[in-house]
């Protein structure tokens, strides 16, 4: 039984109370919103007459349904708009604090938090999105939760749950050229399965990992769900810090200090016991690209496919769908695959240092006469910033499309989708069947740089090619 980690210190200063079901109440220390997972919640909480508990605590922004390309009103999707105007209603009922477009700090729900200092180290953290984990990044205990529990903690400010075990991945050496975050947690969910984290939460740890910026660990937590995680986290340290330092809600000079003394006591002790530990070396980890319909079927971007013999004989007739899908067949090299629509953006992969590596490869050439290629900024913020830098100049001039900040081509809410057998090279984080909004069509996950690199060549392309 794990002990003295951060999962046990930030749960036991927490936990509010021991339920009949055997699960535990937690106080959640940030509830982040947005406009898909909140309509049916705040109908329940005005049928019972409650209203929001911790105003202070609680945020709202719109994301996953927004146009990225005409932002008009009312949306041209009716249900798209029934969401906002739902949202807006809300919020105004409640007094939320509420990041719409006109605020000019909307953005997906888990870049915007950070980047405006709202996550701290020792948080509880939930939101209505499976990719919650991001926050843990910052050392945190960071939930994705669903539309009744959303119910609960607007209405309590605290949330039921099952403990888990804590696996520490520990990830040595170092990283090689033209190697990202994206592809080492596409790695870890390779090597532990796409159900491996079951159970646990993961705390990520090692060289590689501390190496990392925020940016890229919040990548790296991000994809925590994908491996069967409920929560994935790094201890915070000197870095975490001083990404934090002077942004609008982390704490002001008078206080930081302290607040760092706290946050420091926080991470897992030097001796701390975990319940499992896996070791891994990041010289084995190359840019990666996923083939199937898991994010844990994929391959270093130089490697054959997998035979199917290669799996285990209860996995092999998804490895057998995912082939069959994706018309692709074992020993073929990824890099014989064409491209139809490159997606930059999401919330694994939308912050500025993501913009400023793939626009690096951008620069190398123009975007194949065969692809749609986009570039969606993860927040108002973030756009910015990059057209500050001429970031959005370089991706114009070498023929991608430049967009408003918002969820995108990531999942199939709003305009930005697949159409038909298209494939699409993506650095978002599912490649489920129908995901990007086509049943028939077809995602390859990557890294910023790898997804450029593929829409300049107009097919999958090992990246350190073009480096």
């Amino acid at each position: 039984m794990a002990k003295n980690t951060l999962y046990d210190k930030v749960w036991d200063a927490h936990v509010v109370a021991r339920l009949p079901t055997g699960q535990f109440q937690l106080f959640i220390g940030l509830h982040l919103t947005h406009e898909v997972t909140t309509p049916q919640a705040f109908d329940m909480l005005a049928e019972r007459g409650l209203g929001v508990a911790y105003l202070d605590r609680t945020m709202a922004t719109v994301d996953h349904i927004i146009p990225t390309d005409n932002m008009a009103r009312p949306y041209a999707d009716e249900q798209a708009e029934a969401m906002m105007a739902a949202l807006e209603v809300n919020a105004k009922r409640h007094n939320l604090n509420f990041f719409d477009f006109a605020s000019g700090r909307q953005g997906i729900v888990h870049v915007i938090g950070p980047e405006l200092g709202m996550v701290h180290p020792g948080m509880t953290v939930a939101c209505g999105d499976s990719h919650t984990a991001t926050h843990g990044a910052f050392g945190t205990l960071a939930f994705g939760i669903g539309t009744s529990q959303v119910r609960d903690v607007l209405a309590s400010q605290c949330l039921s749950v099952d403990p888990l075990g804590v696996r520490r991945i520990e990830i040595g050496g170092a990283l090689g050229p033209g190697v990202e975050a994206k592809d080492v947690t596409l790695h870890v969910i390779r090597r532990l399965g796409v159900k491996g984290g079951i159970g646990y939460a993961y705390e990520y740890a090692g060289p590689v990992i501390e190496s990392m910026s925020m940016e890229g660990r919040m990548t790296v937590c991000n994809m925590a769900i994908e491996g069967g995680a409920r929560v994935g986290y790094v201890n915070p340290d000197q870095t975490t810090f001083d990404y934090l330092r002077g942004r609008e809600y982390a704490p002001d000079e008078n206080v930081w200090d302290r607040a760092v003394a706290h946050w420091r006591s926080m991470a897992s002790d030097p001796g701390a016991e975990y319940d499992d530990v896996v070791r891994m070396d990041g010289a084995d980890i190359a840019p990666t690209v996923t083939w199937g319909i898991t994010p844990g079927q994929s391959v270093g971007v130089g490697e054959p496919l997998p035979a199917v013999e290669e799996f285990d004989e209860a996995d092999r007739p998804t490895v057998e769908r995912a082939y069959a899908h994706m018309d692709l067949r074992p020993g073929q090299k990824m890099t014989e695959v064409p491209v139809d629509v490159v997606f930059i953006g999401s919330c694994t992969n939308s912050r500025i240092s993501d913009l400023r590596a793939a626009a690096e490869i951008a620069k190398k050439g123009r975007v194949a006469g065969s692809v749609q290629a986009i570039v969606v900024p993860g927040s108002q913020q973030v756009k910015a910033q990059a057209e500050e830098e001429g970031l959005d100049d370089v991706f114009r001039a070498a023929g991608f499309e430049w967009r408003h900040a918002g969820c995108s081509m990531c999942l199939g809410m709003n305009p930005d989708k697949l159409v038909g057998r298209q494939i699409s090279a993506s650095t978002s984080n599912r490649n489920f069947i129908g995901r990007q909004g086509s049943a028939e069509g077809r995602t390859l996950l990557m890294s910023p740089p790898m997804a450029a690199a593929a829409a300049i060549e107009g097919r999958v392309t090992d990246v350190r090619e073009l480096a």
